[in-house]
């Protein structure tokens, strides 16, 4: 299992991944799901992934390697490709070609083609747009109105998102709110874990603000575990109990 996910507020936009690939008693791995991509004064592009992690990977190496352009001469890379809405779909069409390769060897192994992804940036010329590419290689856009996504395990995340997050979220506050939802997922499923990595992207900066990775133990967010925990608590205990006992 994984967590990922992308908030696209007025300043920018917020990409944030675990790392955890396997989950067991005595098993348990850590890969990159969160990858940036940039060219400084021309874009940055972050990608994170979950599913299947041989997918994720083959997926990646197209998009660098290139793929087919049915109108072009040339192999399209994630790098060349020309505006956001163009490297959605060439993010699709690498996951239907992986799809063409591999999936009757999942069928006969009876194993899920799983795969999807959270693609957000900006390139020179063209506005900063989130988008969510679905394992047949179709995607949906961001909005305003819910200005964020998120695949993998995102349902223990999600309450904290639809609750705090809003187009005028100070970017840095939509930082903070994705690692609260990061960290609730946590406490709740084992398959989703530290190390996490995130990518804070400006808008119109072509450049990534922040790219760091946050590894077990460190203080900021040791206490920012400690403080929504103590939060939470106190918010409970200030609401007034339920009038439903048993009427005398």
């Amino acid at each position: 299992m994984t967590y990922c996910a992308g908030i696209l507020v007025q300043q920018g936009l917020v990409m944030i991944a675990d790392t955890r690939t396997n989950a067991g008693l005595d098993n348990i791995s850590t890969y990159r799901k969160l990858h940036v991509i940039a060219q400084p004064g021309e874009r940055v592009l972050a990608i994170a992934h979950a599913g299947n992690l041989s997918l994720s990977q083959s997926v990646m190496s197209l998009l660098h390697e290139g793929v087919e352009n049915p109108d072009a001469a040339e192999l399209d890379t994630i790098e060349k490709v020309p505006t956001m809405f163009r490297a959605a779909q060439l993010i699709g069409r690498a996951i239907r070609r992986v799809r063409a390769t591999d999936f009757e060897g999942f069928e006969q192994a009876k194993l899920p083609f799983e795969v999807s992804m959270l693609f957000g940036g900006q390139i020179k010329g063209g506005p900063m747009r989130l988008y969510m590419i679905y394992s047949a290689g179709n995607f949906i856009e961001c909005g305003q109105e819910a200005p964020f996504l998120q695949v993998g395990e995102h349902k223990y995340g999600k309450p904290i998102l639809d609750r705090a997050v809003k187009f005028s979220t100070d970017v840095y506050d939509a930082l903070k709110i994705g690692l609260i939802s990061m960290d609730s997922t946590m406490r709740s499923n084992l398959g989703v874990g530290l190390p996490i990595d995130i990518a804070l992207i400006c808008r119109d900066s072509l450049e990534a603000e922040l790219i760091h990775r946050v590894e077990a133990g460190e203080p900021y967010f040791h206490d920012l575990r400690e403080r929504w925990s103590a939060a939470l608590r106190a918010a409970h205990m200030n609401i007034p109990r339920p009038p439903y006992g048993v009427k005398g």
